[in-house]
Parts: C-alpha cells; sequence; structure tokens
C-alpha cells in the first residue's frame, strides 16, 4: 500500500494530468452502474433471446413436474386476472397500440427472457376510474391498495390531493390560460418557498426534469464550467447526459459519474478545476451505487437495499464542506422525495444546506410542477457589466395560474396541525412497520423482505430464485397497485392508517403464500445466485 501511495505521489508530480485521469477512474464504483460508457456498450452488444413455454417454467432445473405445475399456476392467475379486470384490460390493449409509453412499460415489467410469455398473458390493466383514501379502482370496479405513490406526487393521500386541485381550480379560474402575466398567488408562493428551502429566490417550471435543468445551467452559467458530478445509480431526469447510460443515444459528453459515500469522490472534487455543480438525489441512501430498483433487472435474488441515516448525513457534510472549498454549486434534487420526509424537504431533514435545491411532484398540490430555489448569487441570469452574456431560461407555461393556485392550496394545508400530525414520529412509526413486515414474513417462511427509506420501501428476496418477478402478479391479484417497476418501489402514501398497512400485509402474506404454493420459489439445496448468473451468460452466449 505504502508503494502504491509513493507512485501516486510520484505522477502527481511529474504528470498531473494523468494523475487526475487516474484519479477519476479510482473514483469510479466498480459496478456497470458507476461506467455509463461501458454500460451503454455492452447494452448494444447484448443479444435478445426468449424462453419458449418449455424453458419458461424450468430455466432454474426445475423437475417437469414443477414446471406443469408452475404452467398450471401461471395461466391460472393470467385467467383470473383477464376476467377480474375485463374493461380496464380492453381499452388498455386499445390504447397501447397508439401510446409507446405503455408499450415500453409492457416489455420491461419482467426479464427480457420472460417478455413475450408474459405480456402475452399477464395482462395488467392501466386506467383506473377513482382514487379515494389509500384505494383505487379500476374500471371493473375492482379495489386495489395504492403502492405507486402516483410515482412520488401522493405523499399525503388522494383526498388532500382532490381538495388542493379543487381550490386551485376555482382560485383561478376567473384567470383562466392567461400565461406570461402572473397570479397573485405567485407572490406568496415565491415567499414561503424561499422560507421554507432558506434559499432568497425561485424559478417556476412546469417539470422536475425542466427544474434540474435550469438549475444546471445557472450553475454552469456562474463557475464557466461545464462538467457536473453525478453519483453512481441516481436519476435525475431523462435528459441527455445526467442520465448517460443505457437509455439514452448520445455518449456521456459533460458528466462524471462518481462512486456515491466515497471518499475517492470527494477527492476528485478536490483535484479538479472543471466541476460546475454536484447532484444529489437523497433517494439513494436508500441504495447507494445501485440503479433504481425494478423487476425488469430480477434475475436472481442478489437485490439489496439499506438505509443509514447517520452514514449518509456525514457524507453530505462533508460534500458540503469540499463543494463550499471549491465553488462548486451543491444542487439537492428532491423532485422524487421532496416534502417526503419532512415538511422542510431533504435539506431539513439531513441538516444540510444546498446551494440549489429542485421540487417538483407533491409541490403542484396534484398539477404538473417543477421548481428551483436558490441563492440570489447562483439565480442570477445576467452580469451588469456583460450585458450579452445571459443565461437563458423560460417556458411558456412556467407559473400556470392553476398550478400556482393549486400550490398555494398545498402550502397552506403544509402547515395545518392535521397534516403536521402525518410528520410526528415519521421515521419510527414507517421503520416500525418494516419491521413487522419482516417478522411476519419470517414467521410464514416466506422469502420476502423488505428495506425502507421512510415510507418508500424495496422488497429483497432471500432464497435463490429467477421467478421472483411473479410477486408483483400475484400482488396485483391480491388487491394490491403497483407500478411498473413492480416491487421495486412500494410508495405508501403518509395517510396510511394501521389498519390499512395491516390490510396490505395480511395481502402480500396471501401473495407470497399462493407464489410459494405454486412453485416459484423452489430449491434444490444447490441452486445460488452465482450459478444463476452463470447460467444466464451461457443462455446469452447460446451455450444452453
Amino acid at each position: 500500500m505504502e508503494t502504491t501511495w509513493i507512485g501516486l505521489g510520484l505522477l502527481a508530480a511529474l504528470s498531473p494530468r494523468i494523475y487526475r485521469r487516474l484519479q477519476l477512474s479510482r473514483a469510479k464504483h466498480r459496478s456497470l452502474a458507476g461506467h455509463s460508457k461501458m454500460a451503454k456498450g455492452l447494452a448494444r452488444l447484448l443479444p435478445a433471446y426468449r424462453f419458449d413455454e418449455e424453458r419458461f417454467f424450468s430455466c432454474d432445473g426445475a423437475p417437469e413436474a414443477l414446471a406443469q405445475q408452475r404452467k398450471k399456476a401461471f395461466y391460472g392467475v393470467a385467467q383470473q386476472l383477464r376476467e377480474r379486470h375485463a374493461n380496464t384490460l380492453s381499452i388498455t390493449q386499445q390504447a397501447r397500440e397508439h401510446i409507446s409509453d405503455l408499450q415500453f412499460t409492457a416489455a420491461y415489467r419482467v426479464p427480457f427472457q420472460f417478455s413475450a410469455i408474459v405480456r402475452e398473458h399477464l395482462k395488467v390493466g392501466a386506467f383506473v376510474q377513482s382514487f379515494d383514501g389509500v384505494q383505487i379502482t379500476d374500471l371493473d370496479g375492482q379495489k386495489f391498495y395504492d403502492l405507486t405513490g402516483s410515482y412520488g406526487v401522493n405523499v399525503m393521500g388522494a383526498d388532500f390531493y382532490k381538495r388542493t386541485m379543487t381550490q386551485g381550480l376555482s382560485q383561478a379560474v376567473a384567470l383562466g390560460p392567461a400565461l406570461g402575466a402572473y397570479h397573485p398567488c405567485v407572490a406568496s408562493n415565491a415567499a414561503r418557498l424561499c422560507a421554507l428551502s432558506g434559499m432568497d429566490e425561485v424559478s417556476f417550471h412546469m417539470s422536475g426534469t425542466e427544474a434540474v435543468m435550469q438549475a444546471v445551467r445557472v450553475a454552469r452559467y456562474h463557475t464557466r464550467k461545464k462538467y457536473l458530478v453525478r453519483f453512481c445509480g441516481a436519476y435525475h431526469g431523462w435528459w441527455e447526459d445526467v442520465q448517460p447510460g443505457p437509455g439514452n443515444p448520445m455518449p456521456p459528453r459533460e458528466t462524471y459519474t462518481l462512486a456515491d459515500m466515497s471518499e475517492g469522490s470527494l477527492d476528485v472534487l478536490r483535484g479538479r478545476d472543471d466541476i460546475a455543480c454536484v447532484l444529489i438525489n437523497p433517494l439513494q441512501a436508500l441504495h447507494p451505487n445501485k440503479n433504481a430498483p425494478g423487476d425488469s433487472t430480477l434475475l436472481d435474488s442478489s437485490r439489496s437495499a439499506a438505509y443509514d441515516r447517520e452514514a449518509y448525513v456525514r457524507w453530505l457534510k462533508a460534500l458540503r464542506e469540499v463543494c463550499t472549498q471549491k465553488g462548486i454549486a451543491l444542487i439537492f434534487d428532491e423532485v422524487f422525495l421532496g416534502f417526503r420526509l419532512a415538511p422542510g424537504g431533504a435539506q431539513a431533514y439531513f441538516g444540510v444546506q444546498a446551494d440549489l435545491v429542485t421540487y417538483g411532484k407533491t409541490l403542484g398540490g396534484g398539477f404538473p410542477v417543477g421548481v428551483v430555489c436558490g441563492r440570489a448569487s447562483w439565480m442570477r441570469r445576467w452580469r451588469d457589466d456583460r450585458p450579452a452574456d445571459i443565461c437563458f431560461a423560460r417556458g411558456t407555461f412556467n407559473a400556470h395560474p392553476v398550478v400556482m393556485a393549486s400550490m398555494a392550496a398545498f402550502l397552506d394545508a403544509l402547515d395545518k396541525p392535521e397534516t403536521l400530525a402525518l410528520y410526528e414520529n415519521l421515521d419510527e412509526r414507517w421503520n416500525a412497520r418494516r419491521e413487522r413486515f419482516n417478522a411476519v414474513m419470517g414467521e410464514h417462511n416466506l422469502p420476502v423482505r423488505a428495506a425502507n427509506m421512510s415510507s418508500v420501501w424495496t422488497l429483497s428476496y432471500t432464497t435463490p430464485s429467477r421467478y421472483n418477478w411473479m410477486l408483483q402478479y400475484y400482488l396485483r391479484l391480491h388487491g394490491l397497485a403497483l407500478s411498473w417497476v413492480g416491487t421495486g418501489r412500494l410508495i405508501f402514501s403518509l395517510n396510511y392508517s394501521d389498519a390499512d398497512f395491516e390490510a396490505v400485509l395480511a395481502r402480500c402474506v396471501l401473495a407470497a403464500e399462493q407464489m410459494r404454493h405454486d412453485g416459484w420459489w423452489w430449491h434444490d439445496g444447490v441452486l445460488t445466485n452465482k450459478a444463476i448468473r452463470r447460467r444466464i451468460l451461457k443462455e446469452t452466449l447460446g451455450m444452453v
């Protein structure tokens, strides 16, 4: 080790550029998620192959009798879903012909080897008619407990947003679609957001992605530097370099993807002079250095998650210190988690002040919105001494009257005692529910466990299996609504009562017990996650 450090010291002295490049490489996470170019290249080379019906049910080496048991169960679940949700599935099928998003989510609910047969038989509806309390009702009158969280929007519960949306519509109807001129509530919204975020100024947008784009743009403008740093696995919207791996047709050009919670990453920030900003998505504290969990990548049972609040606070404080020393903008991307962890957002929850913070999702009170809050020194978009040197960012629908009025209703409600009561002992309540979930699963000898960051959960599996993704369909069969990523992310609204949670827990037990009974978690005592991955590699190479 001493020899290594001496060598690095000599390299730094003799060739600073090569040293910085080596330092950057060492600060990347060793997984594919930490190497965007490599991941993109491998994604282009990965050949497609699909299981036929015979291999679909026995790709883990299960005996023929068990494969037939699984087959019977599979088509039985498919038939029940078709019969129970006939109208919902019918309109979903019609719409899928014209909506590319539906085609994409249908293809990527499960690992690609299984996708063709699943799409043909295990249909999932995309349409609902009502949302009350913590339950969604589809077009067939079937009720589900909602675990989608409306992709992060639904923090307070459906009835809360019905009220804020109704108030916003009634307050703004006189102004209608008048854009450019502001509704009077915009002034109070701006002042309240500055007080809430600890910032000086705000900029309104129509989506969280737009807000992050603006925050990065002003950071580059004021630092006159072009590179941004994101951390391995973090999601900040789909635009260009902040989502630089598979899924983006362009290669990463002005982004460094570094390892999260790593001293090596701090060394990179200390040693380089080309970094404009650092993006933080606090949700990564639940699964550092891993991509957002989805059942489409649930190839075996190695998925894991764990949240250590104290360790993450130490990391954020160290990051804050380095960014301050180097004049780098620290941007908190709270588009997803904002106001879920605390009334003051993630900054208040972790006790760390950013230079810029972005919000979205729930802040619109049920309508689309994006907001940037920042210090005045970062938010200004022109220079007095250079009149043509500006940082342009506008949008026709920014500060839409209905959105702003609903935001005002949201901010009003955020201060009410009944809303603040939802935050009391928030972590303790949801951690206790997670512990109860895991204890009950253990009591029933079921191979399912949960990890959580407050009301955001991820399920993992304790028995090696290639069929864990089937659980999402059993959960739907037992009345639980999941987003298209399946068991990778369960999002509870804060208004879940103990009785509501117990109802969800009971359904999870029933679903898992039925899945076990149907043979999907068969294990011969030899099968391991490593053996599964080895078999998948052979399949990919056409060796089996």
